[in-house]
């Protein structure tokens, strides 16, 4: 009988020793985790070089285009007044305008969230900041407030936004999952993040390859942040509005039949 328990034993051993042996090939045999950012030589021009889910990082619109924002041609060509109503932005919400350039819809938030509401102007250009602060002493506007980031950090208080407003602009984010991270943490729950993007599956639309998107292309970058896809939205000439809202998670259930 011992002798059974011993010859057992050292199987079991034996068994252990091969799985960890294997286990151990296994490990060896599986490729280095891929890095969250790629760096290629070979690229679009108007490109960085910088790849995050094989596409690759657009350069960012300098403050000196500041004026092409607000070309007369725009809301022929971009149909402007029809982006915001259909985002039913209301009176006393707190909208951040993400990478806010001369501050073009800054004005157009400012009045739809109503003198109770608040908008964020957030731009890494301080130049275009300047140019916003102007705009909006101008015309009295007290309800903006400028917000100078940096290429990881929005810099905005932390589940206090109804809406994230981006308009052509997430495409230039250097660091677009940090900045996610960041647009997560400030938002509330419920509260929504608004993508417009210059269409890439249209051919048509007379803009540089690596400054447009494809909603696939969005919705793949937004996978792993809790955000979930509410909808697309493609009334727009030239770009399609993509939405997302933040997840609220569960509570955790409480057993009241456990008293122990």
């Amino acid at each position: 009988m011992l002798g059974c328990i011993m010859t057992y034993r050292i199987s079991l051993a034996m068994l252990f020793f091969a799985g960890a042996l294997s286990a151990q090939d296994e490990a060896e045999e599986l490729p280095p985790p891929k890095p969250l950012y790629q760096f290629k030589k070979d690229h679009d021009p108007n490109g960085t070089g910088k790849f995050y889910m094989d596409r690759e990082i657009a350069q960012v619109m300098s403050y000196l285009g500041a004026s092409w924002l607000e070309r007369t041609e725009r809301e022929k060509e971009e149909h402007a007044s029809k982006l915001l109503p259909p985002l039913k932005i209301k009176p006393g919400d707190a909208v951040a305008d993400i990478g806010a350039g001369s501050g073009f819809y800054t004005m157009k938030l400012a009045d739809a969230v109503g003198p109770k509401g608040k908008v964020y102007a957030v731009d890494i250009q301080p130049e275009m900041l300047d140019i916003i602060k102007k705009r909006v002493k101008a015309a009295n506007v007290t309800n903006v407030e400028l917000v100078h980031n940096t290429v990881t950090e929005l810099k905005l208080p932390a589940n206090s936004i109804d809406l994230m407003f981006l308009v052509d602009v997430y495409h230039e984010f250097s660091h677009p999952f940090e900045m996610t991270e960041e647009m997560v943490k400030a938002l509330k729950p419920g509260g929504r993040v608004v993508f417009v993007e210059f269409r890439l599956e249209d051919e048509k639309v007379p803009i540089l390859e690596v400054h447009r998107m494809s909603e696939k292309q969005v919705k793949r970058e937004m996978a792993g942040h809790m955000l979930k896809h509410t909808k697309t939205l493609n009334h727009l000439p030239w770009q399609h509005v993509i939405i997302f809202e933040k997840i609220v998670e569960s509570k955790p259930r409480i057993n009241t039949d456990d008293h122990g």
